[in-house]
């Protein structure tokens, strides 16, 4: 990353670090921990949750994001600071489904309540540490089928399509690919890589690079999420090759001149502006002495086509 990048980025996380409103001290408290704010995916969820606060004007919004995807380290010093100034309620979208189940049950054990959004928590991991807490989010398999199966549609049955996955260690990422291989079995695609990108745009467009090599035949990719999509389209714009279809997840806003061009033949739109803002209501209703949140609180998915932006 260049310099000067990694400074706007590290400007951007710093500053989220700090309430982003001024309120009363007798106000909760809440601690969004999110994912990368160089993503824009996490930057929309930024602007809806402040928004939010501002409208409701009944709480103290306090938001991390991470330097990039994979700076783990980040939230697990959030959730720490967020522990020791106790605060009311955290809501966190984890970047490891594993490494953060610890930090959040001693949060919970320290009375503050806790709300699993967007990324679930690994299972067997809340299980091993007798943390019982609901995930409020969407349906990442059913969303990830949705767009690959709008890919098996436009190639038919033994089309060849490779996978860019995201963090290994993220639920969602997990749960993305598999929507994706339900999609490659249904319609009888032809799978011939799949490899993690880690979320990443400038990884994705190597790890495309790479795969494009290997297997010049690809016709269709399926990105777990948009800003590895933009790698992709970004390697086939250097190749030349318009002929491969691609799709991704997330409807982020740079994706929208893609749709309408055809560059990108379907995304999936998780309302990623409101998903914090609604987590946040359910934790306030909590702490409010509301009933404690239980199993899988679904949120809205669908599938954004070329056809919705012409």
């Amino acid at each position: 990353m260049k310099l000067s990048k990694l400074a706007s980025v590290l400007t951007l996380v710093a500053a989220t670090a700090l309430p982003t409103i001024a309120v009363a001290a007798d106000k909760p408290v809440v601690g969004l921990v999110m994912k990368s704010l160089a993503n824009d995916f996490f930057k929309n969820m930024l602007e809806g949750a402040e928004a939010h606060a501002k409208k409701r004007g009944d709480y103290e919004l306090k938001a991390i994001g991470m330097q990039n995807e994979t700076d783990f380290e980040s939230q697990l010093n959030g959730v720490e600071n967020f522990i020791t100034q106790g605060v009311d309620a955290i809501v966190i979208a984890p970047a490891d489904s594993r490494a953060m189940v610890a930090p959040l049950k001693k949060a919970i054990d320290a009375g503050i309540t806790v709300v699993n959004f967007d990324v679930s928590l690994d299972e067997q991991a809340k299980k091993d540490a007798g943390l019982d807490l609901a995930f409020v989010g969407p349906d990442n398999r059913g969303g990830a089928k949705l767009a690959g199966d709008a890919l098996a549609k436009a190639l038919g049955e033994g089309g060849k399509v490779v996978i860019i996955e995201g963090n290994p260690g993220a639920d969602n990422a997990a749960q993305r690919k598999l929507g994706f291989e339900d999609a490659v079995a249904a319609g009888k695609l032809n799978l011939l890589d799949s490899r993690t990108a880690h979320w990443e745009t400038e990884e994705a467009n190597s790890v495309f690079s790479t795969m494009l090599t290997a297997h010049p035949d690809i016709q269709g990719v399926m990105a777990a999420n948009d800003s590895m999509a933009i790698g992709v389209i970004k390697a086939l714009d250097a190749a030349g090759r318009s002929d491969i279809k691609v799709v991704g997840f997330d409807n982020v806003s740079a994706v929208q001149p893609l749709l309408k061009d055809g560059k990108l033949l379907a995304t999936v739109d998780q309302f990623g502006s409101q998903m914090a803002s609604d987590a946040i209501d359910k934790a306030l209703a909590v702490v409010g002495g509301g009933p404690k949140l239980e199993g899988w609180v679904k949120t809205d998915i669908k599938l954004v086509t070329t056809d919705d932006v012409k």
